[in-house]
């Protein structure tokens, strides 16, 4: 038990050439991954189309008409300055369903008449207040159309008197 403990010196350092030689091949496999998807040298993420489809697609996403719904003026409850909204719509339909959508718009009209008239002003004047009725009146109107016959609903005017 004579022996003193000698302290240990540090441990001998390695090689650098196996960290040099892993980060190396990380940079070469993410360049080459980079290469492949960018340039798509096989083809393989690109789907070949013939011209007569895609004239297709680019007339089936143009093909839509836009349906002016009547002005309608809203009086409002509660107690504010502003007593009436006058608001004005337009429906994005798709081409093929213009006729059918028109023959609903009495109905379309009464659904939004309803939503409007069971807002108080205070609710109108949020500054957000805008994209999260026009959400709801797309929701409702879509519900009386039916599924794909309306795409979106622009408000072309939405003033309080």
């Amino acid at each position: 038990m004579a022996e003193t403990a000698k302290p240990q010196d540090a441990a001998p350092k390695g090689s650098k050439t196996p960290l040099l030689a892993g980060l190396g091949l990380a940079l070469a496999l993410g360049a080459g991954g980079f290469v492949a998807t960018y340039a798509d040298p096989l083809g393989l993420l690109s789907a070949p189309t013939s011209g007569r489809a895609a004239d297709t697609g680019l007339r089936a996403a143009g093909a839509h008409a836009y349906l002016p719904l009547d002005t309608l003026v809203i009086s409002l409850s509660g107690r504010s300055e502003a007593r009436h909204l006058r608001f004005t719509a337009q429906l994005e339909v798709p081409q093929e369903h213009l006729a059918e959508v028109t023959r609903m718009t009495p109905r379309i009209l009464d659904v939004l008449n309803v939503y409007l008239r069971a807002l108080s002003a205070h609710e109108i004047e949020e500054p957000a207040a805008l994209l999260r009725l026009r959400g709801q009146m797309l929701r409702r109107v879509q519900i009386v159309t039916g599924p794909g016959l309306v795409n979106d609903l622009l408000v072309t005017e939405f003033v309080l008197n």
